[in-house]
């Protein structure tokens, strides 16, 4: 867990530099430079304590060692040509790893303020190398300063979508990962945290946690733990993780970052490689049983130039990343990709080639994420391809997942709070998953948040649509594990009578409203044309309907059979073709709730009754029904969210009723 300290010092480092460096990613690499060259002195120092001697600034780089450079009593300027030409020659310094010497190419210093370097300095001498774990901590909230990379389509991917990812693919420590848009290698970090996780002797953890003085239990979780011991793992099985990670980036400075990233987090001899994977063919044969991305979402003007080894032909990046990725998993591979909504839907040749091949050989879950989820350096909607292409060929279904929420606010801020699916995200794929792989049957498996397709739906018209709602995806409640009850154990019926011909003559002007099923077209019911008088109820059959019944038609003519209203009114009355639903005392649900569920569920009387134009409702039909009974408090939450839908639907209603088109006439007045 990153310590307050640490993060100051951070924080500091980056306010000085940001007046004469004001790009957050130039601001990244400033400090990342000056880093290294610390430590590489720290690590001198501590070699000549042990007896040992400098190998990093020793012979003729001797002269830029960090004591040297910080001596009292050295003017700015000096300070200033004396740092700048170090950087600048580091990378022909032979007593340096290539590591390093990679680190320093093409760096320079954009500023020749003395003053500016001067106070930066300072603040990264208050940094010192010591092989702690918490410096890894530390590079990963410098990274997360970073944003949007502009016109490359590169979006720092959050933290916590790239843990979730990870969980669901879950690597081991004996298989290869690989990154081919890596970035600053956030996916490789938090794999290899994955796995030592996973290998690690619970005892041995807890003492770390406890002995952290930061650390408390309230925070303890999967994203600010400290850095898990591995104990479990041999020296053969941390040897062969050394050599099973890789990363390739087409950006030299996220090359960079990328190596820092993963030397600061143990890998002595990272393998990132500088690498254009759609237009290089030089790593083509090399493959991964894991591979884990958010490759670029953009393409330059005028498209890519791919080498011709593509399945799918195209110039778009999106496309020929998730061809590249699916295509070079090993038999047993797995993979978990962010990509644009394009890949979901778009109707090009291109796009609907790569889906059709995904959902016949790879595919096996798509996760839908919230538009926010890039904010605030983009609104991109999203969704995450789960890849997994033994299982793909096994199995006849694919699952879709909707988040909706991720534990952060959608706005710019993107702000902390209670509402989190990705657990029962994780949860809910993680058993779809584990019963394919253990041969069982998913037919009874009705997820939270989603729903399972068969892949023969989804291939039905051709353009293999990857979008959830597409195939009849309902509201999240439906799908809930509430316990079901029929509607009889929570709920009072009533019905009218018929009106004797005394009442039917004060129809017109009466006070009283009198429904029948034709007044209950509308979703809700706060007035009605029909009235009786008070007096006339009195020998009329009628009873007062209580207020926000739920009232079915249980005849009538054509569409109006098994119409489903809410009553919004005092002092109605109906007479036998109408049925309300009333909740029973005390109550365990609300009016609203059975409303919205028995609209969708039985608005069709067909569904109950059979095809006959005939067929009627009854009473016992209704009382039997089942539906979900989630807790009151759920309940007005699912009613608050499904209305705020509604209302933006009537709002779009009422727009195109009261719209007329004008148009100009000719100067003779004809058309």
């Amino acid at each position: 867990m990153l310590d307050t300290e640490t993060k100051r010092r951070i924080d500091t480092a980056r306010d000085i530099l940001v007046g004469k460096v004001p790009d957050p990613k130039s601001q990244v690499e400033q400090i990342t430079i000056a880093l290294i060259y610390k430590f590489m002195d720290d690590m001198d120092a501590e070699s000549e304590e042990f007896g040992g001697k400098r190998k990093f600034f020793a012979n003729e780089f001797a002269r830029y060692g960090w004591a040297k450079l910080m001596r009292s009593g050295l003017g700015g300027h000096e300070t200033l040509n004396l740092y700048a030409e170090a950087i600048a020659k580091m990378p022909e310094n032979p007593g340096i790893p290539l590591l390093f010497r990679d680190i320093f190419k093409n760096a320079y210093l954009p500023y020749r303020d003395p003053e500016t370097l001067k106070m930066f300095l300072k603040v990264i001498d208050e940094f010192s190398y010591d092989h702690s774990e918490r410096l890894g901590d530390a590079f990963e909230y410098l990274l997360s300063v970073l944003g949007s990379q502009g016109d490359a389509g590169q979006f720092r991917t959050p933290r916590h979508i790239i843990d979730f990812m990870v969980e669901i693919i879950d690597p081991k420590k004996t298989e290869t990962v690989l990154d081919p848009a890596c970035g600053t290698a956030g996916f490789l970090i938090s794999s290899y945290k994955h796995i030592l996780r996973g290998n690690s002797s619970p005892a041995k953890d807890e003492s770390r946690m406890m002995n952290d003085e930061s650390q408390t239990n309230s925070s303890f979780n999967l994203h600010n733990s400290p850095f898990p011991s591995g104990d479990l793992l041999t020296p053969d099985d941390r040897g062969r993780l050394a050599q099973n990670f890789k990363g390739y980036d087409i950006s030299p400075d996220m090359v960079r970052l990328s190596l820092v990233n993963m030397y600061l987090h143990g890998f002595a001899a990272p393998h990132i490689f500088e690498y254009d994977t759609l237009t290089s063919q030089d790593r083509w044969n090399e493959y991964a049983d894991v591979i884990l991305a958010n490759p670029p979402f953009m393409s330059p003007k005028g498209g890519i130039k791919p080498h011709n080894r593509f399945s799918v032909q195209s110039k778009r990046s999106e496309v020929l990343f998730v061809d590249y990725m699916a295509e070079h998993l090993t038999p047993s591979g797995r993979a978990g990709i962010i990509v644009p909504e394009g890949i979901i839907f778009q109707s090009q040749t291109a796009y609907t080639q790569l889906r059709k091949m995904l959902v016949e050989e790879y595919l096996v879950a798509v996760v839908s994420l919230p538009a926010g989820v890039f904010n605030p350096y983009s609104g991109v909607k999203t969704s995450i391809l789960i890849l997994d292409k033994w299982l793909a060929r096994k199995t006849n279904t694919i699952a879709f997942f909707k988040i909706e929420n991720d534990g952060f606010g959608l706005g710019a801020q993107r702000r902390e709070i209670d509402k989190n699916d990705l657990p029962q995200a994780q949860t809910e794929i993680g058993e779809y998953l584990r019963r394919l792989r253990a041969g069982e049957s998913v037919a009874d498996f009705q997820p939270t948040l989603g729903l399972i397709v068969e892949k023969e739906k989804v291939a039905a018209n051709g353009d293999y649509n990857l979008s959830g709602e597409r195939y009849g995806q309902k509201p999240r409640f439906l799908h809930a594990k509430w316990p079901t009850v029929a509607v009889r154990e929570i709920c009072t019926f009533m019905t009218g009578g018929t009106p004797t011909s005394t009442v039917a003559e004060y129809y017109e002007n009466g006070t009283v409203p009198w429904l029948v099923s034709g007044d209950i077209h509308k979703f809700e019911i706060r007035d009605c044309e029909k009235r009786i008088t008070e007096k006339g109820v009195e020998n009329s059959n009628a009873r007062f309907l209580p207020k926000d019944s739920v009232l079915i038609a249980l005849n009538g003519q054509g569409k109006t059979r098994g119409t489903v209203a809410l009553l919004r009114m005092k002092g109605a009355t109906c007479n036998q073709s109408l049925v309300a639903i009333t909740p029973s005392l005390p109550p365990r649900a609300i009016s609203e709730f059975i409303f919205w569920v028995m609209r969708s569920m039985y608005s069709d009387i067909r569904v109950l009754t059979g095809d006959n134009e005939r067929s009627g409702l009854n009473i016992p039909i209704l009382k039997n029904i089942h539906i979900p009974l989630p807790p009151l408090e759920v309940q007005k939450e699912i009613v608050a969210e499904i209305e705020g839908y509604q209302k933006v639907i009537n709002g779009a209603r009422a727009v195109l009723d009261n719209y007329r088109p004008t148009f100009p006439s000719t100067p003779t007045g004809r058309w």
